[in-house]
């Protein structure tokens, strides 16, 4: 079974591509500036790489770009665009449509209905997959949500304390997202430290960020909530935020609650802070350079997540292991050492030659360390491929 799985954009698609016997990857690719007078359409199979220029004009034609590369007389992988045996999506908001499901009207309209709460997510998802739907009908279409993952915290830690209709009714509550990513920690770091009771707090630190505390391979919490925009400050969108803030910056403003709302989602956290780049890269560099805001931007990073790495130590009653994955928990190895910083009296003690060094998977922590510190890159492609085998073999 060969599975086919998506990463969409408004203007891009990028895919992988698995043979599920093995799990091996057996290429990988994408269309960039989708309706562009030019577009960009890349492949890599075995090592050889292959680009191409030309009017990719919707994401239908982008899939066919990229199935007709891998069906390639003497380069592509497949001998038929039929191999592939279903498209899977890392999909991320349908709130109670959510799971791993095929995509039907219920699913869009479910995803549709909750784009204010991932406008940057769920509308190129939804446009994309009504248009491959009907121009490709006989692929199947999976979306694995990222809310799966976190179906299994407990009420008292997805629950808010509004009127109890909300969350009845309207299914306000902390539904939790980059579920493929800590899945994916949850399963490695078990085959790691070679347990399967593992308490674990997963560093999804990237462009959107997120912490989750797992035991046993399950998440029994997370950092963000309702929506993507929450938890620890992202690249541009502001993290936790007093919603009583808003009636205030309208009043003094002039803004309207929409206009408000897309600055908290588009130019907010690192980058409004800074008012120089939601990057860490840059931000160091500015930092390094003098300048006080990029400082403090990232000392506001930092500050949250360890936030929420001490509220997950108390959640676990300690932890086996703490992963940092994401481009800056894979990359940043500045920002891991503030992470860590003056907690040798809980056992996480960092080794610094080996945090500076490692930029792969692998061990990051001082032999004098109770917890367990690991840098493990997170293969989402994998787990939404897996996930989306699975209900093909239960014909779902």
């Amino acid at each position: 079974m060969k599975i086919l799985v998506a990463n969409l954009g408004s203007t891009s698609f990028k895919y992988r591509l698995f043979d599920m016997a093995d799990e091996r990857q057996l290429a990988r690719g994408g269309v960039e500036r989708i309706g562009a007078p030019e577009s960009r359409t890349f492949v890599e199979i075995g090592g050889e790489k292959r680009e191409a220029t030309a009017a990719v004009p919707d994401h239908a034609v982008a899939v066919r770009e990229c199935l007709a590369q891998l069906t390639a007389p003497g380069f592509g992988c497949l001998q038929d665009a039929s191999d592939v045996s279903a498209i899977g999506f890392k999909a991320v908001h349908a709130g109670s449509a959510g799971g791993v499901r095929r995509v039907d009207e219920t699913v869009l309209a479910a995803m549709e209905a909750l784009s204010p709460t991932a406008p940057a997510h769920n509308p190129p998802y939804v446009n994309a997959m009504r248009l491959l739907a009907e121009r490709l009908p006989e692929i199947p279409l999976v979306a694995a949500f990222e809310t799966a993952f976190h179906e299994t915290i407990p009420l008292r830690n997805r629950t808010y304390a509004v009127p109890w209709e909300w969350s009845e009714q309207y299914d306000i509550r902390r539904w939790g997202f980059h579920g493929a990513s800590h899945r994916y920690v949850a399963t490695r770091v078990a085959q790691l430290l070679g347990r399967g009771d593992a308490r674990i707090i997963s560093c999804h630190l990237g462009g959107s960020s997120s912490l989750c505390a797992i035991r046993a391979g399950q998440s029994v919490a997370t950092s963000m909530g309702m929506s993507p925009q929450t938890g620890v400050p992202h690249n541009n969108r502001v993290g936790d935020f007093d919603p009583f803030a808003l009636p205030v910056l309208m009043q003094k403003s002039g803004k309207s609650l929409e206009t408000l709302l897309q600055e908290l989602a588009n130019q907010s956290g690192l980058l409004g802070l800074s008012g120089v780049s939601g990057d860490v890269r840059d931000l160091e560099a500015a930092a390094a350079a003098g300048h006080e805001r990029a400082r403090l931007a990232l000392e506001v990073f930092v500050s949250a997540v360890r936030h929420y790495l001490g509220a997950y130590l108390v959640e676990l009653g300690g932890a086996d292991a703490i992963a940092f994955a994401g481009g800056i928990g894979e990359n940043g190895a500045n920002t891991r050492a503030a992470v860590c910083a003056g907690l040798a009296e809980l056992g996480i003690v960092l080794d610094p030659a080996a945090n500076a060094a490692t930029r792969s998977e692998g061990p990051i922590h001082a032999q004098s360390s109770r917890v367990q510190i690991w840098v493990v890159p997170s293969n989402e492609e994998l787990i939404v491929a897996r996930q989306t085998r699975e209900l093909l073999e239960a014909g779902r």
